[in-house]
């Protein structure tokens, strides 16, 4: 199983990363630890969102089209 997220910061909540994993509770504990250099600087993170996939490459699709910019316009609005 693969899981697309949507992480928010808590001390900047307007910013957002999203990222694909295999276990998010162990993601999530990367990011807050200080052990992902992208999002260091704004942690603590909370998960705002997050779609489980059977399929990898639909997964790793669905990851990609959030980080474009009609991707980031969707999540903003229905994630």
């Amino acid at each position: 199983m693969k899981y697309v997220y949507i992480l928010q910061s808590f001390t900047e909540p307007d910013r957002f990363y999203s990222g694909i994993t295999d276990d998010l509770k162990a993601r999530l504990s990367a990011h807050n630890s200080g052990a992902v250099t992208h999002t260091s600087k704004y942690r603590p993170w909370r998960v705002k969102s997050y779609v489980a996939f059977s399929d990898a490459a639909r997964a790793f699709a669905f990851e990609k089209y959030l980080k474009s910019g009609s991707g980031r316009a969707f999540a903003k609005a229905h994630l």
